[in-house]
């Protein structure tokens, strides 16, 4: 598969997805269709399930492992962790993931075609209607693609790719700093790693304000931007870091970015990116946007270290 630069591109706000298949079979054993999506910039390739070994004292989505290229790498089996009825249906696919500095594949039923869609046609979805495994849906003229939160799904199964919360002893190394005046807006579609970011910035005294998404955070910047200019005083005297993600439904984080580097009163509003997706071409590409600081999502017990930096 030949992968794009459209994560690359500052100003696009947009992304391409490899749409894939994990069907299900209803009580009457007739063929659901179930269309799922990942950004082509998590795919590392597409292949045919080779011969699996199976793992050790795992759980049972965990199919077993392939060596590939050298490299031994985990198979989890999606219709497992989605929980579906599959009866005889063979997946015989699979997606080879790479991000968080983590290689992983998932087992599916099919692959049709790659997209290329704008975050704007990508909603967020309801959490009455779908699992926190889903972080947005695609609306398509026949059918509806659910983009899966591969990064919870993965972190489940691999516990180098998750987040961890802070030590007590990463706690108290910050013990002292009075943080309380510091006011920090997080954007993050997965309500899951958002709450783990956010939880860690408030316990070490910071003031957090939340967004799930880029167009969200823009907002509240904006009204930001309007209550200070109006009270005569400057914007970073009320929020003093941006911490955002870069795959986000309606906005993604690097159109935040450059939406805030536009804006004259914002120049020096420090940015953090907090992304799976860091790599050392993406780090580079992405400072020369204008963000101060990229941290990877295992890297968890610097956030608080960086946000003391950038708001002293």
């Amino acid at each position: 598969m030949k992968q794009t630069n459209i994560l690359l591109e500052s100003d696009t706000n947009e992304l391409e997805i490899v749409e894939f298949r994990v069907d299900e079979l209803d009580s009457h054993g007739n063929l659901v269709p179930c269309h799922y999506g990942v950004n082509v910039a998590k795919v590392r390739e597409i292949i045919r399930l080779p011969k699996l070994t199976k793992a050790l004292n795992t759980s049972d989505a965990v199919e077993g492992m392939i060596k590939l290229r050298e490299k031994v790498i985990p198979i989890l089996n999606l219709s497992k962790i989605l929980n579906k009825y599959t009866g005889d249906l063979l997946s015989d696919r699979v997606i080879v993931l790479e991000f968080n500095n983590v290689m992983v594949g998932v087992l599916v039923h099919s692959v049709s075609r790659i997209y290329r869609i704008s975050w704007k046609n990508v909603e967020a979805p309801s959490s009455a209607v779908y699992s926190d495994q889903v972080t947005g849906l695609v609306k398509m003229d026949d059918r509806i693609i659910l983009v899966l939160d591969f990064e919870k799904i993965v972190a489940e199964f691999c516990a180098s790719s998750a987040l961890q919360p802070l030590a007590p002893e990463q706690l108290l190394e910050g013990a002292g700093i009075d943080r309380s005046s510091k006011s920090i807006l997080v954007a993050d579609d997965s309500p899951f790693i958002r709450h783990t970011m956010c939880s860690a910035l408030r316990g070490a005294g910071y003031n957090v304000e939340e967004a799930v998404n880029g167009a969200e955070a823009w907002e509240k910047i904006q009204n930001k931007m309007q209550q200070c200019s109006s009270d005569g005083v400057s914007f970073r005297s009320r929020m003093q870091l941006l911490i955002t993600d870069v795959e986000m439904p309606q906005m993604d984080g690097l159109h935040l970015t450059s939406l805030v580097r536009k804006e004259d009163s914002l120049k020096d509003l420090p940015i953090i990116i907090f992304s799976s997706l860091a790599s050392e071409d993406n780090i580079r590409k992405w400072h020369d946007l204008g963000a101060q600081q990229i941290l990877t999502k295992p890297d968890l017990p610097n956030l608080v270290k960086y946000a003391d930096e950038f708001t002293a």
